[in-house]
């Protein structure tokens, strides 16, 4: 397999960047994504749990590998939730899928986004990794319009090998991530 566009920008130009900017001493010191996971979740599923089939059919689509059913750890009367129930799906990229499904996401779909300014510079979580909320699934272009029963959104978590957010968004910034000013 050959390397995605992303990460020739990384190897190349991002990681020289990074060395240069936090006077890392070590190679292994700089920061990388070390995985990327894909989570929608389905409150209506406890009403129709074909929807979870749904859902799961268009996860596979966007990220080219089949999504594991996430299962309610306990029951919530309140929700009509019982334990074990499904209620969402998520997939975790790793490697070259990774990338592929990154650059795939800055170059495609984002820019497919309605009135998109850019996404924001605080969803870190403190320790370097990054979190995407999107509203919708058809910004990607494996989705088919007439094949959507109803409008998802989902969560895109970053996983970096980064110590801090700081490290992390410029790590990001520097592969081209669209961030708000």
């Amino acid at each position: 397999m050959s390397e995605s566009h992303l990460q020739q920008t990384y190897n190349s130009k991002v990681v020289p960047l990074l060395q240069e900017k936090f006077k890392y001493k070590n190679k292994h010191q700089i920061p990388e994504i070390v995985k990327v996971t894909l989570n929608i979740g389905l409150g209506e599923a406890v009403q129709n749990p074909k929807v979870v089939e749904a859902a799961s059919s268009q996860l596979a689509l966007i990220s080219g590998q089949k999504p594991v059913i996430t299962r309610a750890k306990k029951s919530i009367a309140g929700f009509k939730l019982r334990e074990d129930m499904p209620i969402g799906c998520m997939v975790t990229l790793r490697n070259q899928q990774m990338w592929t499904f990154l650059d795939k996401l800055l170059h495609v779909a984002m820019p497919r986004i309605r009135d998109f300014r850019g996404i924001s510079p605080k969803a870190f979580d403190g320790t370097g990794n990054y979190t995407i909320g999107i509203k919708e699934q058809l910004i990607f272009p494996e989705i088919e319009f007439d094949d959507v029963d109803h409008v998802r959104g989902m969560n895109i978590s970053i996983v970096t090998s980064a110590s801090t957010d700081e490290e992390s968004f410029a790590m990001l910034q520097d592969l081209g991530f669209p961030f708000r000013k």
